[in-house]
């Protein structure tokens, strides 16, 4: 009786030895080859995004970097042109007439009640040629033109004095110092007007009608 329970215990130990043999082996089987492939594919995957990522914080970079230096460079060439049109107006400024030379002819009688620059240009009016009734049409034209200022220079033109010739140096042809003597721009005027409107009363109506002349 003794012996038959030792047998049988025996064999028990054998059976679950065996079974715990085939539990190894089962835990030690390799994977099915598609879940490793599925693996091998998910961390190519992972790596694929990692790389688009970077490229992709890279490229932004380049294009931020990219950006400000453009900025920087359009900047710097605004600067550059205020920084010049600054120059340019200074050194206009510095160049621009000044002073006036005083008419040294006798004014007329007729030209008593007008003063300054108006006076001049009555008298050298008369001497021209023209009756006194033409000059309320001459003193309305250059009073719109350039107020009788013979310094006076459109900024958008350049027209200058006080027929306003464009360009002023034009009135060289009256006199070297046209920029600042009134008499050799109302020469210069005169004779503009006589030639292209024959009379202040013809050029003043072209300029009522046309806003110039």
């Amino acid at each position: 009786m003794k012996f038959g329970v030792r047998a049988a215990s025996v064999a028990l130990l054998v059976a679950g030895a065996a079974a715990g043999v085939h539990l190894g082996e089962a835990r030690e089987l390799p994977q099915p080859q598609s879940v490793v492939a599925n693996e091998e594919a998910l961390l190519k995957q992972r790596h694929a995004r990692h790389i688009a990522d970077r490229a992709s914080r890279t490229a932004a970079e380049g294009q931020a970097a990219a950006k400000a230096a453009s900025q920087v460079k359009v900047a710097a060439g605004q600067a550059r042109a205020l920084e010049r049109k600054r120059k340019e107006k200074q050194a206009e400024q510095q160049e621009k007439p000044s002073g006036s030379v005083p008419y040294p002819g006798k004014i007329p009688q007729s030209c008593a009640e007008f003063k300054g620059n108006r006076a001049t240009g009555c008298a050298l009016m008369l001497k021209k040629g023209f009756a006194i009734a033409e000059f309320g049409c001459l003193e309305q034209l250059w009073t719109k033109e350039s107020g009788w200022n013979h310094l006076a220079e459109n900024p958008s033109s350049g027209a200058y004095g006080i027929p306003q010739a464009f360009p002023g140096k034009k009135m060289a042809s009256a006199g070297d110092d046209w920029r600042i003597n009134a008499a050799t721009q109302i020469t210069w005027g005169l004779g503009y007007i006589k030639g292209r409107y024959r009379s202040p009363c013809g050029a003043w109506s072209h300029w009522q009608n046309n806003h110039s002349y």
